[in-house]
């Protein structure tokens, strides 16, 4: 079974990154799909010195940075939450990311944001930085504007049905990212049976 995980890219005490999280992590284990929530608070790693990724697969500097490492090498798609901050993303997650470079490719990528453009910046700015990891950034996004996040984020507790106008946005989500996590997983398997059947 394939794995998709979900990260929670927001460190903020008072985030509202949960009730998205709850939300899209209910709608991907109700189909009986493997999820792994990653985060970014239990994941404190290092400000990012190191050689680059790309040149030293998989070599950890900490045990902190290996856990990040195995929990993004295991899955086979992720679905970034994007809170945007000042027009971008969170640096947490920046630094964390760059701490990989292997792990990450050739997987698709999709995106839920939130904000005043329903986090279409943030957005924006992580496809860029996908493409660069060798990732698929697939095309539909879930954008949880004000009409959603303002009742959403205000009501006492975590409410499924605040977000009911965005659960076709975000079936539309699954379902491709589905199709290219399939399509890509086919792809990584080892070439060995290929080579064996030309020689």
């Amino acid at each position: 079974m394939t794995r998709i995980a979900v990260i929670i890219t927001s460190t903020r005490r008072d985030r509202f990154a949960d009730r998205p999280a709850a939300w899209v992590t209910e709608r991907l284990r109700r189909e009986g799909r493997d999820v792994d929530v990653i985060d970014m608070r239990d994941h404190d790693l290092p400000s990012f010195d190191g050689p680059s990724p790309m040149y030293a697969p998989r070599q950890y500097a900490t045990p902190a940075i290996a856990e990040f490492g195995r929990h993004i090498d295991e899955a086979d798609a992720y679905i970034v939450l994007a809170s945007e901050y000042n027009h971008g993303y969170t640096g947490v997650f920046k630094n964390a990311a760059d701490h990989l470079f292997a792990e990450w490719d050739r997987k698709p990528i999709a995106f839920v944001g939130w904000g005043n453009v329903g986090g279409a910046r943030a957005v924006e700015q992580l496809r860029s930085v996908a493409i660069e990891f060798g990732m698929a950034p697939i095309r539909p996004a879930v954008h949880i504007l004000p009409d959603v996040l303002v009742p959403a984020m205000t009501a006492p507790t975590y409410d499924a049905g605040l977000f009911a106008a965005l659960d076709s946005k975000l079936d539309a989500l699954i379902a491709e990212l589905a199709w290219w996590t399939n399509a890509l997983s086919r792809g990584r398997e080892p070439a060995s049976g290929v080579v064996a059947a030309q020689a």
